[in-house]
């Protein structure tokens, strides 16, 4: 399959311009890449004698710095194309960027030679031949959401961090506050527009879809929560939701509520005795046992639980709630109700308040890291609450003395729904049956810090999971780690003990099927990572 033009109209640029396959592609949609359509501004080359590449070498993390011999800021798929190809001709290491948002250096480590940077690509546009949105991997989610709505009435089911850009964010799953009424975003993804580089070293673009006659299905399939980093540069995505019907392109993604209710309130450290935190934890964790299948009222309802080390003042409870669904506000009353019930502790209220939809996804609650901050965290599924270990775990550290930083926290979010809803391998994402997803995570300034941050960190999710190696191996209670919270730690036997291998972590048994698609699409390697998917 590598190394020729694929069936279907697949071939669509090479390093030369557009081809004659791509020219005549007539059959699945957008205008092909390399066309005026797709012509952009002139790509920007950066060199360390330019004064944006100090801006340029680092992403959102500050913890990782690179030094790539240039950045290519590209603004279409011929440059992406053209880019590519250079670096394989010269013999030099490539890695992508789109928000830069990523947990390791993955797009920053010392070998890489040249970023090529799509943060300039964020065109989101309506494609009627293929009756799906097209949205470029440098938009951020905020401006998917605000073209999408503003433009046509819809959403795509995404992340919280408006800054997110859709390229790793969709291709790694991609959850947020309204996954639980409408899904994962890759639930939603139709199809792609990749670069990769065959066996004879030649780029090119090339299309997938879902649908069954694609030649290069599978090809689509790995971006269905494969991850970022693997197979090729995305340059393009088509967004559909499986059961849209019509013509009519406020028909094709599901509608985001009109309004929502939000509401913070915090449990004081102060008055929070260990039997009362537990009894916060059980109840919070119980809940969302029982009130997470596809079918609940309460898909209409997200929130995360913030315990914060003790210098950060509380446990705090973020959530937000449809104000469309039957019942709402008594819906939201009754959850914080709940999480509270015999704490022996009356939670402050610090919001409560009804607002508009697109203003919230701005709400600060739910929104992502200051980009001047350094971090690092540890990612868990978990299919029913939590063990007593687990929070006499995480209560010892929250708690510790000898560590002080009120960016130090668990975060916890509500997962299930109507993501629970899809087969386990009718995505890349596996994890089908969780009904939270969290992360033990630390966010701190100074350099200086970060031996301390980072051993927090390690240290309470080791101990938080020590009854199965230090990390939460697919079990009864707990089904592995999320892809998109990169954790090169799991492949660290210090941190790792317990014979699961990071890619049974991420992927479970679909790592093979990736693996598949690797060797079918890129069979030299040539993109890559520390946990980039292996060629079979």
């Amino acid at each position: 399959m590598s190394g020729t033009a694929a069936a279907g109209g697949a071939l669509a640029v090479t390093a030369a311009g557009l081809s004659s396959a791509a020219a005549a592609e007539t059959g699945r949609g957008a205008p092909a890449a390399g066309s005026p359509a797709d012509a952009g501004a002139a790509p920007v080359t950066v060199r360390p004698a330019d004064r944006r590449y100090a801006d340029l070498r680092r992403g959102t993390n500050q913890r990782w710095v690179g030094s790539p011999e240039h950045i290519v800021l590209a603004t279409s798929t011929a440059d992406v194309v053209r880019a590519v190809q250079q670096a394989v001709d010269s013999g030099r290491r490539l890695a992508v960027r789109s928000g830069g948002h990523c947990y390791e250096n993955f797009t920053t480590s010392d070998d890489i030679a040249v970023l090529l940077d799509l943060s300039r690509m964020d065109d989101i546009a309506y494609d009627e031949r293929r009756r799906a949105f097209s949205v470029q991997p440098g938009a951020a989610l905020g401006r998917v959401y605000d073209r999408l709505y503003k433009g046509w009435g819809v959403y795509l089911p995404a992340g919280n961090c408006p800054t997110v850009a859709a390229g790793g964010h969709i291709q790694g799953g991609g959850y947020g506050s309204m996954s639980r009424r409408d899904g994962l975003a890759v639930d939603h993804l139709y199809g792609i527009e990749i670069v990769v580089v065959g066996a004879d070293g030649r780029a090119r673009a090339v299309t997938a879809t879902r649908e069954p006659d694609d030649p290069n299905r599978e090809l689509w399939w790995a971006h269905t929560g494969g991850g970022g980093g693997n197979f090729g540069v995305v340059t393009r995505y088509w967004l559909r939701s499986p059961d849209a019907r019509g013509d009519d392109p406020a028909a094709q993604l599901p509608a985001p509520p009109r309004e929502v209710w939000l509401s913070e309130v915090a449990w004081p450290w102060e008055e929070l005795t260990e039997s009362r935190f537990t009894r916060l934890m059980w109840n919070h964790g119980d809940w969302h046992t029982r009130n997470s299948a596809p079918d609940s009222p309460y898909t209409a309802l997200f929130s995360q639980l913030k315990p914060f080390h003790k210098s950060g003042g509380a446990v705090v409870l973020d959530s937000l709630v449809d104000a469309d669904a039957p019942g709402a506000e008594r819906l939201l009353r009754s959850y914080i109700a709940e999480v509270g019930a015999g704490v022996g502790v009356q939670p402050q209220v610090r919001q409560y308040r009804r607002m508009p939809w697109l203003h919230a996804t701005q709400w600060p609650g739910f929104t992502g890291p200051d980009p001047t901050v350094r971090f690092k965290g540890k990612s868990v599924y978990a299919r029913r609450t939590y063990t007593d270990a687990q929070i006499s775990a995480a209560y010892r550290h929250l708690t510790r003395d000898d560590f002080h930083n009120p960016g130090a926290l668990l975060m916890i979010a509500s997962y299930g729904g109507a993501v629970n809803r899809v087969a386990p391998d009718a995505t890349a994402v596996p994890q089908r049956d969780s009904v939270l997803k969290y992360q033990v995570v630390s966010l701190w300034q100074d350099a200086a810090d970060d031996a301390a941050n980072i051993a927090w960190v390690r240290e309470c999710y080791r101990d938080m999971f020590a009854a199965t190696g230090g990390v939460p191996v697919p079990n009864d209670t707990t089904d592995g780690c999320f892809v998109n919270y990169a954790d090169v730690d799991l492949g660290d036997p210090r941190w790792n003990s317990s014979g699961v291998p990071w890619h049974e972590l991420y992927y479970k048994g679909g790592y093979r099927r990736l693996q598949r698609v690797k060797a079918a699409w890129d069979p030299t390697g040539f993109f890559r990572h520390a946990q980039s998917v292996r060629p079979a």
